[in-house]
């Protein structure tokens, strides 16, 4: 089992998460370092407002993030997170969404592996890969 864990620099974590909380739906939770127990410290630098932790459920998954105060604020490079949708036009939906004030890698359209896919990344910095499930591709 696997679950994204993002990281943020510049305390964007929480508009990020609303964002995709408004765009997939599922069930969000966010504690800031002012959330803390009594005696928990934060990581050095960070802020009471700061995002301690955020997770997105959808059903049985997560993707998960948090504000990092020790991050240079530059994009997210070497990966992405790959989101399936059961249908073409949810798929369109969703990726015209995560686009929107993003930037357009790989236009939504059907393919060899699958009805609907596209690629972009988010005005969050984050690449997101989006697919409709096909039932002759794993």
């Amino acid at each position: 089992m696997f679950h994204p864990y993002l990281f943020f620099s510049g305390g964007e974590c929480r508009a990020a998460f609303e964002r995709y909380h408004e765009i997939l739906g599922g069930e969000l939770q966010i504690i800031t370092n002012a959330d803390l127990p009594e005696g928990a410290e934060p990581m050095p630098g960070a802020e009471p407002h700061h995002v301690m932790h955020a997770a997105l459920t959808l059903g049985g998954d997560y993707l998960m993030g948090s504000d990092d105060p020790t991050g240079d604020g530059g994009p997210k490079v070497g990966v992405a997170v790959s989101y399936s949708t059961p249908d073409v036009g949810e798929g369109k939906r969703v990726f015209e969404a995560l686009a929107d004030a993003g930037e357009v890698t790989m236009p939504w359209g059907a393919t060899f592996f699958s009805p609907g896919f596209g690629g972009c990344t988010d005005r969050f910095g984050v690449q997101w890969m989006v697919d409709v499930a096909s039932p002759d591709t794993p």
